[in-house]
């Protein structure tokens, strides 16, 4: 089995995970209009979500799938979270000059991997 196979999405969630999906799935969010080589900041969020040592959030990643690169996906950043103390919200700042998918990854330590894409296309 590969690392593929044991990311939930909201399509992949099964069983126990479908009732997860809305408080585990990562939102991502453009903070403005995508410009060809200009600043584009990018919001992941996890949540409603508990914030306890025993449940939480603990990272979340941001990956970027340029379309017609040659090795894929480009890791943007990745936001450690302390439970109890922080949220999991992270802010990436990015510059683009191809289209492609942002993909977030964020890690809950009881229920897993979860995953969603967002497809970003520079003007």
């Amino acid at each position: 089995m590969g690392l593929g196979e044991l990311i939930y999405t909201k399509e992949r969630a099964s069983g126990e995970a479908i009732s997860k999906v809305e408080s585990h799935t990562p939102k991502i969010e453009l903070l403005g209009e995508a410009k060809k080589g200009e600043p584009l900041r990018v919001r992941v969020s996890v949540g409603p979500h508990p914030n306890k040592v025993e449940h939480s959030i603990r990272w979340i990643e941001l990956y970027y799938e340029e379309e017609g690169r040659a090795f894929n996906p480009i890791l943007v950043g990745r936001a450690f979270f302390a439970p109890g103390y922080a949220e999991p919200i992270a802010e990436f700042t990015l510059r683009l000059e191809k289209p492609g998918t942002l993909h977030a990854l964020a890690y809950c330590n009881l229920h897993g991997l979860w995953e969603s894409s967002l497809k970003v296309e520079p003007k």
